[in-house]
C-alpha cells in the first residue's frame, strides 16, 4: 500500500513541481501529462485565492504561500506514510523503515551497532541510512527524505524539532604514551607542537578550531587534513600524531584504552552539541520511536 492512497493528487503534485522547479521534469517522475499537473494547480491556486508559484522562462518558484503550503504537504505526506508503516506492522504485513541521515563520525561504529542490535529484536524493520556532511543532515528531514536526523550542532535550524541534545565537546586524541597524556586538559597551543590530524574547514568542528586560533593568532599545519572520521583515529593508532573528535566518535577504541582523550582548555571548544532531529510537528512511525528510544539510550553511553 502507498500513501497515494492517504494524499490528494493535487498536493503530490504539487510537492513534486516544488521539488523540481519544473513541470516537465514534475510530469516525468509523477508519470502524469504536464498540462494535467498544471490543471491541478491551478486549481489548488484557485481554491486558496492565492498563486503558489511564480512563472519564470526558467522555471517554477515557491511564492510565500507555497512556502507555507509545501510544508504542511510534506507534513502529511510524511504522517500518510507513518499511518500506513503502523497498520501494516499490526496486521504483521511489515514492521516498517528506518530513514536515518546522519554524518561520518556516527556512521562508523554508532548506527552501525545500533541498526544490529535493533534488528535482533525487530527483525522486519529495514533501514536506509544516508551518510553525508553534517550541514547537510537537517535538509534531508525537512524535505521528508529522512525520518531523523543524527549530527552535529551549534544553532536552530527552521523546521528541524530537535527530539534529544547532549553536549559534544571537542576533544584531543592520543597514543596512552604521548607525553600530553599525562595532563588533565590540552590547548590548542599545545598541540601546535605536535603532529596533527585536522578535518577540513567545512566541519563544525574545524570552524570552532578555526575561531579560535584566530582570536589567539595561533596557526596550526595539520600534516593529515580529512573528512574521514577512521582515518584520522587510525592516524593516531599509528603514531602519527594528534587528532581531535568528541567522545562518541572514539568511544569504541576509548574503552578499550587503545587511545585517550582529553579535554581542550580553550574557551568556545565546548560549544557544540549532538542532536536527534525530525521534522516538526511531525508524527513519527512506530518503528522509528521505537529505533529513537535506543537512540538516546545508546548515546548516553555507559554508565
Amino acid at each position: 500500500m502507498r500513501t497515494h492512497c492517504l494524499q490528494e493528487a493535487a498536493l503530490r503534485y504539487f510537492i513534486a513541481v516544488a521539488d523540481t522547479g519544473s513541470l516537465t521534469e514534475a510530469s516525468a517522475r509523477q508519470h502524469v501529462a504536464a498540462s494535467a499537473l498544471s490543471r491541478q494547480i491551478a486549481a489548488l491556486e484557485a481554491q486558496l485565492g492565492v498563486a503558489l508559484f511564480e512563472r519564470h522562462p526558467r522555471g517554477m518558484v515557491l511564492t510565500a504561500a507555497g512556502e507555507i503550503l509545501l510544508a504542511h504537504a510534506r507534513r502529511a505526506e510524511l504522517d500518510a506514510r507513518a499511518a500506513l508503516e503502523d497498520i501494516g506492522a499490526l496486521q504483521g504485513l511489515r514492521a516498517g523503515l528506518v530513514r536515518l541521515a546522519t554524518s561520518d563520525a556516527f556512521a562508523n561504529e554508532l548506527v552501525p551497532s545500533l541498526c544490529v542490535d535493533f534488528q535482533r529484536q525487530h527483525q522486519g524493520v529495514g533501514f536506509d541510512v544516508m551518510v553525508m556532511p553534517t550541514a547537510e543532515v537537517p535538509e534531508q528531514v525537512r524535505h521528508g527524505v529522512a525520518d531523523i536526523g543524527l549530527c552535529f550542532s551549534r544553532a536552530p535550524h527552521k523546521d528541524i524539532a530537535v527530539l534529544y541534545r547532549q553536549p559534544a565537546p571537542v576533544l584531543a586524541l592520543m597514543l596512552p604514551d604521548h607525553p600530553l597524556a599525562a595532563r588533565d586538559s590540552v590547548t590548542l597551543m599545545q598541540m601546535a607542537d605536535w603532529p596533527l590530524a585536522l578535518p577540513p574547514a567545512a566541519t563544525t568542528i574545524r570552524q570552532m578550531i578555526d575561531i579560535v586560533c584566530s582570536r589567539q593568532g595561533l596557526q596550526l599545519s595539520p600534516q593529515l587534513v580529512s573528512n574521514h572520521a577512521r582515518l584520522m583515529l587510525r592516524f593516531v593508532l599509528n603514531g602519527g600524531g594528534l587528532s581531535v573528535s568528541s567522545e562518541i566518535s572514539a568511544r569504541h577504541l576509548l574503552a578499550r584504552g587503545a587511545i585517550v582523550a582529553r579535554p581542550i582548555a580553550d574557551a568556545g571548544m565546548d560549544m557544540r552539541d549532538i542532536e536527534v532531529q525530525a521534522l516538526a510537528g511531525r508524527g513519527l512511525p512506530v518503528a522509528v520511536q521505537a529505533f529513537l528510544d535506543l537512540l538516546r539510550v545508546r548515546l548516553v553511553g555507559p554508565a
